[in-house]
């Protein structure tokens, strides 16, 4: 969504709302693949009248946007999940660990102190009805008291010490690590973890077998929507895309800030 489908202030145009709706009332299948969890997903699809649900998290789970309830879960094996914690303590690498257990998203936190980031992370999301914060403000640490309903694990850290963990995290068995940067800048890298059942690609795989979809297409401006453009019948990259991600495209198209993936998918045929 961000970057590819929203416009920089992290919000859907009136334009992209209103193609969005007549393609949707025209019977097209539109959803959205995206990592973000339903605490902001469900603010910025508000005006969308979503009919298929939403696969969030980086594919970690598909979210129904009617009914507020969460499928297809792809929790991360509680083992891993220990020996990733084990890591992030040896490293002394915070990050917040995410639960979910009866619809509702806990969040945790691993390590001790929170930078300004996380704080500002934990602020903007602490009223949402879609997660609990089990988290301090002052940064002390805060574990479940079970690894089995864990489903991603998230830090913004210095790039150096992101890279670092996720290096490590590639030896364990049974998790999927994951080292990219965001809207946070190249100074600070986004160190994730998941399931390695739990992707964008394997979700949209799932999502087109569930509506019996004859043809997938995709959009996408990131390095974690590579994997969804090798499964997509058609791939198509926004043209402020990186550089390897429109290089794997079968078509570029203008930039997100023009309403340029609404009106594609207005005029595909």
């Amino acid at each position: 969504m961000d970057g590819t489908l929203l416009q920089p202030d992290a919000r859907l145009s009136e334009e992209t709302v209103r193609l969005l709706n007549k393609c949707i009332s025209d019977c097209k299948l539109f959803t959205i693949a995206t990592a973000r969890t339903p605490a902001t997903v469900s603010g910025i699809l508000r005006d969308v009248e979503m009919r298929l649900p939403a696969i969030v998290m980086t594919g970690a789970a598909i979210w129904d946007k009617g009914t507020n309830t969460y499928s297809d879960l792809r929790y991360i094996d509680p083992l891993a999940v220990g020996q990733f914690v084990d890591l992030l303590h040896r490293k002394e690498f915070p990050i917040f660990l995410f639960t979910l257990v009866d619809n509702v998203i806990n969040i945790y936190h691993v390590g001790s102190g929170l930078n300004n980031i996380e704080r500002e992370f934990i602020e903007e999301r602490i009223n949402s009805p879609y997660k609990r914060f089990h988290v301090d403000l002052d940064g002390k640490e805060s574990l479940p008291d079970t690894f089995d309903k864990t489903i991603l694990c998230y830090g913004m850290q210095p790039t150096k010490e992101s890279e670092s963990v996720y290096r490590d995290a590639l030896k364990i068995d049974n998790l999927r690590p994951q080292f990219y940067h965001d809207i946070y800048g190249p100074e600070i890298g986004i160190m994730e973890a998941f399931s390695p059942k739990a992707t964008k690609a394997e979700a949209v795989i799932r999502m087109k077998e569930r509506t019996g979809a004859k043809r997938v297409v995709v959009f996408g401006d990131n390095i974690n929507d590579l994997p969804m453009f090798e499964i997509a019948d058609v791939a198509v990259a926004v043209d402020n895309a990186l550089p390897e991600v429109k290089a794997a495209a079968d078509i570029v198209i203008g930039p997100n800030t023009e309403n340029s993936v609404a009106r594609f998918i207005y005029e595909f045929e």
